[in-house]
């Protein structure tokens, strides 16, 4: 699939602002979860500047866009320091949801704008072309970053959301996958499985909303 320069920019726009509020509410919620970490550094803030990561916030878009590849990304990591926290397995495994639940919310939010929009905007019209294809993006992208980032492999956020539901002994074992977390994902991307699994849920999600 290719993307014409107006697509990418406004779909560059979206993801920016999406990894934007997904880190951003990683740090507030580890914050009133107990741990300061991350408001320290001033992670709890809407301004995308401090979240961005030069290789996934930056270049992996500019190759995706090229590539052909799904447009989609990363930010740095937000710091949590699980000795800060009441009750660590718990509160960890509520940090590391919030931020697909917050890409969740956004894509129903773009949905809603969607559909009020189409109700007294005429949608054929190629002034407010743009506009709705940034609603449209607002809530495929916002749904493939909350779906992807559920799958249980570290260092996805879902691998932290399976470590809270596992027994002690049993999160202790997973928790050995994690250094070898990131070239089991290049394996499944390069290999395809994800766009098996990944893609018709995606599909599914988006046709409810749109």
């Amino acid at each position: 699939m290719r993307y014409s320069i107006a697509d990418f920019i406004i779909m560059y726009i979206v993801i920016l602002l999406s990894l934007t509020v997904h880190e951003s509410a990683h740090a507030w919620l580890a914050y009133k979860k107990g741990d300061s970490t991350a408001r320290l550094l001033g992670r709890i803030s809407l301004n995308p500047i401090v979240h961005i990561d030069l290789l996934g916030t930056v270049i992996f878009p500019i190759l995706a866009a090229i590539s052909g590849w799904p447009l989609i990304g990363w930010a740095k990591p937000v710091p949590v320091n699980p000795l800060n926290l009441k009750d660590p397995k718990r509160d960890y495994m509520y940090i590391s949801a919030s931020g697909p639940v917050s890409n969740l919310i956004m894509a129903v939010g773009f949905s809603l704008v969607f559909h009020i929009s189409r109700m007294s905007l005429p949608i054929g019209n190629p002034l407010f072309t743009p506009f709705f294809r940034f609603l449209y993006f607002g809530v495929l992208l916002n749904v493939l970053l909350a779906v992807f980032n559920l799958i249980p492999i570290p260092p996805l956020d879902g691998s932290g959301v399976l470590m809270g539901l596992l027994s002690d002994e049993a999160a202790r074992k997973y928790q050995r996958l994690s250094p070898f977390g990131i070239f089991i994902l290049y394996i499944l991307m390069f290999a395809g499985i994800f766009g098996l699994i990944i893609f018709p849920i995606v599909s599914f999600i988006v046709n409810l909303l749109i």
